[in-house]
């Protein structure tokens, strides 16, 4: 069984100061990494429709930031997107965070997914079975990619040939790899493919909503890890060898869990005692948070668990009992 640590999300700052103040925060109150997202547009109709928050800063550039910011800090994107850059360019960028970083990334990946991004920004969104194959050749050429030797990779959807990666990685084989995601197809390839899983939502809808957040329930969260199971057992590996991540968007610690979290479900066609479970959610005190996190890690098997950054202050006394147990 893993032991917990706890990252935080954050997807912008007033100003640079702030960013920085925000990374070496999180550090002092002992979160393990720091993650982004992957997402490009600003504030307008196309953003609005996807129903996703704005993200003010570019992943690759603010993880830089808050890695020079701070000394332990592990530094990380939930998720990038495949189809965003070209994969020789995303694994040079991951191999200098890594570089300077002196060891801190975490590279996540992932299929793509906010429909309305694709589109506003000029790019074909392809069907999922195509990018989830993409994203299969992707992780085996990055790996293939960060072992330094001369690449020669001829797929269907990613071409590679006569040149090595620099700089070299500082992380053994290669960074951890996380792959995020909410359906069978992606979690599957996670099972087989990533050093940590990181269960999502299904969003096949292509944007937020109800329906993305009823697949996150307490059965379809266990669904899901049966998938990861499932695929790692296939292939010879123990789900106990990799680490379970997921993010608990809905996180309050309040006295007024149960009335909290029926407002909460309210919107999402859900009761208050499956919002209560919801492994995508907390609320409740920081004792409360504490032993529902403990119930789930012997339910599910996750222990890394990552909140906004919006309940960071709030959240820290459930990472000082938790962290490292």
């Amino acid at each position: 069984m893993s032991a917990f640590r706890f990252a935080i999300q954050a997807f912008s700052a007033d100003t640079p100061r702030e960013w920085r103040d925000k990374a070496r925060h999180a550090e002092a109150l002992g979160y393990s990494a720091l993650h982004l997202a992957d997402h490009y547009i600003g504030p307008g109709p196309a953003l609005k429709a996807t129903g996703h928050p704005l993200q003010g800063l570019a992943a690759v550039p603010a993880m830089a930031v808050a890695a020079e910011a701070t000394s332990t800090l592990r530094i990380g994107c939930r998720v990038f997107c495949i189809d965003y850059r070209p994969l020789a360019v995303l694994a040079k960028e991951a191999a200098t965070l890594d570089f300077f970083s002196e060891g801190r990334l975490e590279l996540g990946l992932g299929a793509g997914w906010l429909q309305g991004e694709y589109e506003a920004i000029g790019l074909t969104m392809e069907l999922a079975s195509k990018r989830v194959a993409r994203l299969g050749e992707s992780v085996a050429a990055i790996k293939e990619l960060f072992s330094g030797r001369e690449v020669n990779i001829d797929g269907e959807h990613v071409n590679l040939h006569g040149f090595a990666q620099v700089p070299e990685t500082v992380q053994g084989l290669h960074p951890p790899i996380m792959i995020g995601g909410g359906s069978k197809r992606v979690l599957s390839l996670a099972a087989e493919q990533a050093d940590i899983v990181s269960f999502n939502f299904n969003n096949a809808s292509g944007t937020i909503g109800a329906a993305g957040v009823n697949s996150g329930t307490a059965d379809g969260t266990a669904a899901k890890v049966a998938w990861v199971r499932d695929a790692a057992t296939a292939i010879g590996r123990d789900i106990a060898d990799i680490e379970l991540e997921i993010g608990a968007y809905f996180t309050f610690v309040t006295d007024a869990a149960r009335q909290t979290a029926e407002g909460f479900g309210e919107m999402f066609g859900l009761s208050a005692d499956e919002m209560l479970q919801h492994p995508h959610a907390l609320f409740g005190t920081p004792d409360a948070i504490a032993d529902e996190l403990r119930r789930r890690r012997d339910v599910y098997g996750i222990s890394y668990i990552t909140i906004n950054d919006s309940a960071m202050d709030a959240f820290a006394p459930v990472v000082e009992l938790l962290s490292g147990t």
